[in-house]
């Protein structure tokens, strides 16, 4: 993924801003006066403000200060973060190890299953956040409120086909401008209570962990919310670099969700009545509408940046054989990786309306958000502790094992903490993610079957290079056969031949490797093989965010002597249908899920943008 078009750091990091912190530079809507919310059970009292204040300060600087910005970003995958980025880089320091590398693949798809429950409640915790503040400016207006966010967070999906290239530029700008308020309008509140400031002593955190551990049991759920949205400085680590992301968090992000944080504490201490939405009220009733307006716009921003990380996510996932063929589409001109997957958008649409009518208020979203990002973040750190023991050759990387040890003890008591509010609506991200890890699971292992099933067959196994093609008639013209293996022979050129007899003059087989890295260097990217029978064996590598175009891989095959042209080459293609041969038992299930999503995925054709009247496709069976 290309960064952005201005050059020089500055730069780089105000176009972060827009894009890596937005989402968690919304939590403040939400996350302080959560602790306090009525049913949780936590006293309203000075002491339990400044415990509750310090929790948050020092979860921030444990989770996001030291945990992802310090550490987690140098752990890259070629530039490029990301929990599934992530669980390449395990996976290829797990090879050796079969067992640990299952474990390891099991947790990285259960991390990517709770990512797109983050992703889905974003949306709708963020804009009803925001929109929220009409209701604080004007008590009369509160029945508007979920229609209101409900036709905003409709448009924010409506756009997304067109792309985001005409406002893009703005998201830097209006997320400083948000910053700048946060700091503001906290800064002020913190100035007239300035005793406030005491609770950045851990002491208060720890004290109140002591004293009252159900208490701080219950407030860890509601501050955890705090560190929503961390994962983005990790994924976007790619597309603006380490260094930007750093300057941006310590510089700008940091000092403001602080001050706006204990500005809302230190309204609370003076008006213990403001609890039930000290955001908003930290300014004068005429300024309020106001800042409704700049929050429903960081709402928006923040919006439209975790649905572009689901879409990234999903392409990933599909590269790396985690789901099926998709059709994407590219909504930037000028910024590589900008994509637009239909499906993914419809779906996270629907179920983003459902969330908002369901749940009704941010309030009751937050119960149902933390346990989502807890179990993310979690996954994480565990993931890191299964790789970083076998790590070979690093000491340095070794000694990371304690650290993460902390971060996932951390986590752990966060989740338990989270996970009380199932019943509250915590129910719905594990039940998304559920959905998500069958899916994902199914589609692997039904892949895996597939292959084996056509590779079982005596031709299959023979590598088309040797095949002894003597006797057979050779027609003009060049045929290019697509193969799923790089040593066998493609079932589309064994039905050809069976059916047809003939064999095309310049035959070539091809095939798309995605590789368990972002990118693969452009010479490494081709290679070419030629069988004594005049077949050429075309292999092109690709990394999991590199699109699979016929046209850039043509070119490299040109550089290295192979020249075809595709107005005169024809393609093969195949698509095998599963057909049932075992008893279902009780999974058979995922045989039909699995077949279903197999026939729906995107043809070759499509996926690799070739014309369409130069397409053969021919079907196959495959029996499960």
């Amino acid at each position: 993924m290309s960064k952005p078009a201005r050059s020089g750091l500055p730069a780089i990091a105000l176009a972060a801003l827009g894009v890596v912190f937005a989402d968690i530079g919304t939590s403040p809507l939400y996350a302080f006066r959560e602790a306090f919310r009525s049913g949780w059970g936590i006293p309203l009292t000075p002491g339990n403000v400044y415990a509750v204040l310090s929790m948050i300060f020092w979860s921030v600087m444990l989770i996001v200060s030291f945990k992802y910005v310090t550490i987690m970003l140098r752990f890259d995958n070629r530039g490029e973060g990301g929990v599934l980025a992530l669980l390449s880089w395990c996976m290829h320091r797990l090879r050796s190890r079969p067992r640990m590398l299952w474990l390891g693949t099991i947790l990285g798809i259960l991390a990517v299953s709770l990512f797109y429950g983050d992703a889905v409640i974003t949306p709708a915790i963020s804009v009803l956040s925001a929109v929220e503040g009409l209701a604080v400016a004007r008590p009369e207006l509160a029945p508007f409120v979920l229609p209101v966010a409900l036709a905003i967070v409709v448009g924010v999906f409506l756009i997304q086909r067109g792309g985001t290239d005409a406002i893009g530029a703005l998201f830097g700008p209006l997320m400083l401008a948000w910053f700048a308020t946060l700091a503001v309008t906290g800064g002020l509140s913190v100035a007239k209570t300035p005793e406030v400031l005491w609770a950045l002593d851990p002491r208060y955190a720890l004290g109140f962990v002591y004293a009252y551990p159900g208490l701080a049991f219950v407030a860890a759920g509601a501050v955890f919310l705090c560190v929503t949205g961390v994962e983005a400085l990790y994924a976007d680590m790619g597309r603006f670099g380490p260094a930007p992301v750093r300057l941006t968090w310590f510089a700008i992000v940091l000092p403001a969700l602080t001050l706006n944080y204990f500005g809302q504490g230190a309204l609370v201490l003076r008006n213990p009545g403001a609890v039930h939405n000290p955001f908003f009220l930290l300014v004068p009733e005429e300024f309020v509408l106001p800042l409704t307006g700049i929050a429903i716009a960081a709402a928006v921003i923040a919006s439209l940046a975790v649905i572009s990380g689901a879409f990234s996510a999903t392409q990933q996932a599909s590269r790396m054989n985690f789901l099926p063929r998709l059709r994407v589409f590219q909504k930037s001109r000028t910024q590589k990786g900008r994509i637009y997957i239909p499906v993914v958008n419809w779906l996270m649409l629907l179920l983003v309306v459902f969330l908002m009518l369901e749940f009704g208020d941010s309030g009751s979203l937050a119960a149902a958000y933390g346990i989502a990002v807890a179990g993310d973040l979690l996954l994480a750190s565990v993931l890191m502790l299964i790789t970083l023991r076998r790590v070979k050759g690093s000491k340095a990387l070794r000694w990371l094992w304690l650290p993460f040890a902390v971060f996932a003890i951390v986590e752990a008591a966060f989740f338990a903490a989270n996970a009380t509010k199932v019943g509250g609506g915590g129910w719905f991200p594990l039940a998304l993610a559920l959905a998500a890890f069958t899916v994902l699971t199914t589609w692997r292992r039904g892949t895996e079957i597939v292959r084996a099933k056509k590779s079982a067959g005596p031709r299959n196994a023979v590598d088309g290079l040797a095949m002894d093609l003597s006797g057979i008639q050779r027609v003009p013209g060049v045929a290019v056969f697509f193969s799923s293996s790089s040593t066998r022979c493609p079932s589309s050129f064994l039905h050809n031949l069976k059916h047809n007899n003939v064999v095309h003059e310049t035959t070539i087989f091809l095939t798309v490797e995605f590789e368990d890295v972002p990118s693969v260097p452009e010479a490494e990217r081709v290679q070419i093989m030629r069988g004594p029978n005049g077949i050429i064996r075309l292999s092109a590598h690709l990394g999991y965010r590199e699109d699979p175009d016929i046209q850039g891989i043509m070119r490299l095959a040109a550089r290295k002597g192979l020249v075809f042209k595709v107005d005169e080459t024809s393609f093969f293609t195949s698509k095998p249908t599963v057909v049932s041969v075992s008893q279902r038992g009780p999974f058979g299930w995922r045989r039909s899920l699995f077949g279903w999503m197999l026939q729906n995925s995107t043809s070759v054709a499509n996926y690799f943008r070739l014309p369409a009247d130069r397409v053969i496709e021919l079907g196959t069976q495959v029996a499960i």
